[in-house]
C-alpha cells in the first residue's frame, strides 16, 4: 500500500499559489500516515499527523484545519467519530475518509453525514492530491463566503447596529423580522442608544429602501413650524408663506418617515398625525384639499409614553397606532459586553474617515473605556473614539489620547460599584464567562497564553471556550 502511494510522477504539480492548505491526517498506521503527509507536503500542503482517533479528536479541538483526512477503521475513535468531531468543532473544514473495499458502505454513510469524499486503499497519489486540493478550496470558499456575508451585513445590512451581547442579538433578530413589513414601529431607548440608526436599518432592509428615508426631530421645532415641515403649506397660509411648499410626508411618499422624539409632539399635531395613520391623507397648512400619501411611520422616544398618556400630554389612540411593533434599545451599560466590539468598529471607521494609520488601542486605554459608566451611551463612545483617533500622533490610541472626562483623575473613571454590579446581575454565568474571556483576549492583543494565565485556566481549556463561544 505504501509503495503504491510513493509512485510519484517525476514532475509533481504544485497546488495553487497562496497560503498552504492545512491538513490533519488521522491514521492508526503511523507509517502510512507519514507517507500520506509526505506526499501532500511535497506539493505545498502543510500537514500534521495524529496516530490515533483519540489524538486526532484532541488536535481538532485545539487547532483549526482546512481538511481532515482520516482512516475509517481505527481501534479507539473511528473515522465517523472524527467526522462528527470535526463537524462540531470546525464546521468549515472538509473531511476525507480513507477506506478499504470492504467498508465502502460505511464510507457512503459518512458522505451522507457530511464527509467531502472518500478514497479507496491503496491510495492513488494523484487522486489523493486532487481531492485534497478541492476539499481545501471548498473549505476556504465557505469561510470566505461567511466573512463576505458578515462584511456585507455590516456595510449594507444593519449598518451601525453593532453588537454581540444577548440583548443586541435579540434586537437584530427582531429587526430582521419586522424590516420587510410595513408595520409602524416605536423605538424606545435613552438618548444616544442609536434609535435613528435602527430606523435607517429598518428602512434599508425593507421593500421601501429605494425610496426616501426622511427624519424629523419633533422636539426641535415649534408647533406651527413642525406642522409646516410635516404637511407642507400653501401660499399665504401664514406671514412668511410666499410660495406653496411640500412637507416631509409628501417628500417621503412611497418611503419611510422617522419621527424622532415623538413624545414631545404638541397635542394638535398629534391629532393630525393620527389622521395620516388612519386615512393615509395629509392636508397642507392653509388648504382644505387632502393629499394621499403612502408612508411607513417609524418613531422614537426616550419618554415613557404610557406615563405621558396618564398626564394628558400624549394621545392614547396615537400611541397604539405608533406601537404596532416596539423595539427597546438597551443602554451601553446594559450591553457592556459590546464595548470592545464597538471600540474596534469605530476605530476602523474613523481611521479611514480621517486618513489615519491606527494600529489599535492600548490595554490601559481599553480598561479606562470599559470602566466608564457612559451616560451618553453609544453616541458618547462613538464621539470619544473619534476624538482619540483625531488627536493621536503615534498610531496607538493610548491614555494620552483620552479626553478629560476619562483622563482627569478628579473625574471618576468608572461607575459606582453598585452600578457595575447591577449591569451584571441576572445575566447567565455562561454569558459572563464569554464576556470576560472576550475582553481578556482583547486586552492581551489576542495572546492566548497571556489570556489563559490572566484567567487562571489552561490554554487548551481557553481554546475550547473560544470555539464554544465563537470568539
Amino acid at each position: 500500500m505504501i509503495s503504491d502511494i510513493m509512485e510519484a510522477e517525476s514532475k509533481e504539480k504544485m497546488i495553487a499559489v497562496g497560503p498552504p492548505i492545512e491538513v490533519l491526517i488521522v491514521d492508526n498506521d503511523e507509517a502510512h500516515a507519514e507517507v500520506v503527509a509526505e506526499s501532500l507536503d511535497r506539493v505545498g500542503f502543510q500537514c500534521r499527523v495524529a496516530t490515533s482517533g483519540t489524538q486526532g479528536a484532541e488536535i481538532i479541538g485545539q487547532t483549526p484545519f482546512d481538511v481532515v483526512i482520516t482512516d475509517l477503521k481505527m481501534s479507539d475513535i473511528d473515522g465517523l467519530g472524527i467526522l462528527a468531531r470535526t463537524r462540531s468543532e470546525q464546521p468549515d473544514a472538509e473531511v476525507i475518509l480513507m477506506t478499504g473495499h470492504g467498508t465502502v458502505p460505511s464510507a457512503v454513510e459518512a458522505m451522507q453525514r457530511g464527509a467531502f469524499n472518500y478514497l479507496l486503499k491503496p491510495l492513488d497519489i494523484n487522486q489523493l492530491r486532487a481531492i485534497a486540493e478541492k476539499a481545501g478550496e471548498s473549505s476556504r470558499l465557505r469561510r470566505t463566503n461567511v466573512e463576505l456575508q458578515r462584511r456585507l451585513d455590516e456595510k449594507f445590512g444593519f449598518e451601525g447596529v453593532i453588537g454581540d451581547s444577548s440583548q443586541m442579538r435579540g434586537v437584530i433578530e427582531r429587526l430582521k423580522r419586522i424590516a420587510p413589513t410595513n408595520a409602524s414601529v416605536l423605538i424606545q431607548g435613552e438618548t444616544g442608544t442609536g434609535k435613528e440608526l435602527v430606523a435607517q436599518a429598518i428602512h434599508q432592509n425593507s421593500p421601501r429602501k429605494n425610496k426616501a428615508f426622511v427624519a424629523l426631530n419633533c422636539a426641535a421645532l415649534s408647533e406651527n413650524i413642525l406642522e409646516s415641515e410635516l404637511f407642507g403649506h400653501v401660499k399665504g397660509a401664514f406671514t412668511d408663506a410666499s410660495t406653496d411648499r411640500i412637507g416631509k410626508f409628501e417628500f417621503a411618499d412611497g418611503g419611510t418617515m422617522f419621527l424622532d422624539e415623538v413624545g414631545d409632539m404638541p397635542m394638535p399635531t398629534q391629532i393630525k398625525l393620527l389622521r395620516v395613520l388612519e386615512n393615509g391623507e395629509i392636508t397642507r397648512v392653509g388648504s382644505n384639499d387632502p393629499i394621499k400619501v403612502n408612508v411607513r411611520i417609524l418613531s422614537a422616544t426616550n419618554r415613557n409614553l404610557e406615563e405621558s398618556i396618564e398626564e394628558g400630554t400624549f394621545r392614547s389612540d396615537l400611541y397604539h397606532r405608533l406601537k404596532v411593533v416596539t423595539i427597546r434599545l438597551p443602554t451601553l451599560l446594559e450591553r457592556s459586553q459590546d464595548i470592545p466590539i464597538l471600540i474596534d468598529y469605530f476605530m476602523r471607521q474613523f481611521a479611514a474617515q480621517h486618513g489615519k494609520q491606527i494600529k489599535g488601542m492600548s490595554p490601559a486605554a481599553r480598561r479606562k473605556l470599559l470602566a466608564y459608566h457612559w451616560p451618553g451611551n453609544v453616541r458618547q463612545l462613538r464621539n470619544l473614539v473619534e476624538s482619540m483617533v483625531v488627536v493621536d500622533y503615534d498610531g496607538l490610541l493610548d491614555a494620552d489620547d483620552l479626553p478629560e472626562e476619562l483622563a482627569d483623575p478628579a473625574e471618576p473613571a468608572g461607575p459606582p460599584p453598585t452600578a457595575s454590579l447591577a449591569a451584571l446581575v441576572g445575566k447567565p454565568l455562561e454569558e459572563l464567562e464569554r464576556l470576560f474571556i472576550a475582553e481578556t483576549l482583547r486586552v492581551t492583543g489576542g495572546n492566548r497564553e497571556d489570556a489563559a494565565q490572566m484567567l487562571g485556566i489552561g490554554e487548551r481549556t481557553l481554546y475550547r471556550k473560544i470555539k464554544e463561544y465563537q470568539l
